[in-house]
């Protein structure tokens, strides 16, 4: 249990840390974010500057440690505040969140197992075909920018052969429901931006796995599982790649802050309307209570996923709890 406190404790100052900077950035800003929107209209009254620096919870006048309670209490009870279009912060994040969720969160878990199952295999038959082909291949191809991956992927399905659609998530005029077609729709516009995720991201766990693999199989464990003459494919899952793994979980989430970054890139690039998306309209629009709320949301995601991956490998790996 002290170690699952430990693990809580550490999430709670780390968020704090967040919402913190969250708060500091804008205000450490030079200039403000209210009179950068309102620099596009002329002969704007003084009166709506302050009303707007009000909204974007930018209260010059207002004691700063008051302001900063305030903000406290404004994310403890989900009030962000309202978007430029006078929506509500958290409601414009509850509503584009399933298409990333959707989108990065099962790419992100097909690159991983993609990933790890090659890292597996290369490890156990090291020095064939496969591990002098596959790895080295996925590597490459890992460090092309996502954006390039994007546009090779739109020339080819969607220009040349037309198989697949440009962008968006789903046919304009189409009516959202859970029907055969318009989830087949919706999966025809996910695949190009989810095929340009997986394609570079499944490359960064080839050799993680691989390396943890190797130094897994050389265990006396290991070794004792062969005298024993258990089949090679029970020792490589059970007894090799169950230990190898352990290490990727905690970098699987990481990579999800990675991925997030990533998916903004090919979210513009695709106008898929998801959090990426419009994480880009809300920076282009001086939106600052949308980015602050996104932000959040992507801190968020990424401490809880740390977290989850802690308590999972202390779970699988109860040595962990010792440390």
């Amino acid at each position: 249990m002290r170690y699952f406190a430990r693990r809580g404790g550490l999430f709670l100052i780390t968020l704090w840390a967040a919402l913190t900077v969250n708060f500091a950035i804008p205000r450490l800003m030079p200039g403000s974010e209210a009179q950068a929107v309102l620099a596009t209209f002329r002969g704007v009254n003084p009166a709506a500057a302050h009303a707007l620096e009000l909204e974007f919870g930018l209260n010059v006048h207002q004691a700063l440690l008051t302001s900063y309670v305030q903000y406290l209490g404004h994310c403890l009870t989900g009030q962000f505040g309202t978007t430029a279009q006078g929506v509500s912060v958290g409601h414009q994040i509850v509503s584009t969140m399933p298409w990333t969720i959707g989108l990065v969160g099962v790419t992100t878990v097909i690159a991983f197992v993609i990933g790890t199952v090659v890292g597996i295999l290369s490890a156990w038959w090291r020095g064939g075909r496969l591990d002098a082909l596959l790895p080295p291949l996925l590597f490459i191809v890992s460090t092309v920018p996502m954006f390039f991956i994007g546009l090779l992927l739109i020339y080819l399905f969607a220009i040349k052969l037309n198989w697949l659609p440009l962008g968006g998530n789903y046919d304009t005029g189409a009516t959202a429901n859970f029907s055969a077609s318009f989830i087949w729709d919706v999966l025809k516009h996910a695949l190009l931006p989810g095929l340009s995720l997986v394609v570079v991201t499944s490359g960064l766990w080839v050799y993680s796995m691989r390396n943890n693999m190797v130094t897994t199989i050389a265990e006396d464990y290991v070794k004792m599982a062969r005298a024993k003459g258990l089949s090679s494919t029970r020792i490589m899952f059970d007894y090799a790649a169950r230990n190898a793994v352990l290490p990727n979980l905690t970098g699987f989430a990481m990579q999800l802050g990675y991925v997030l970054g990533g998916a903004i890139v090919i979210e513009y690039l695709f106008s898929y309307p998801g959090l990426g998306y419009q994480f880009y309209t809300a920076t282009t629009d001086h939106d600052l209570p949308l980015m602050q709320g996104l932000f959040l949301f992507y801190t968020l995601a990424v401490l809880v996923c740390v977290l989850l991956a802690d308590i999972a490998t202390a779970i699988l790996d109860p040595r962990t709890r010792e440390a």
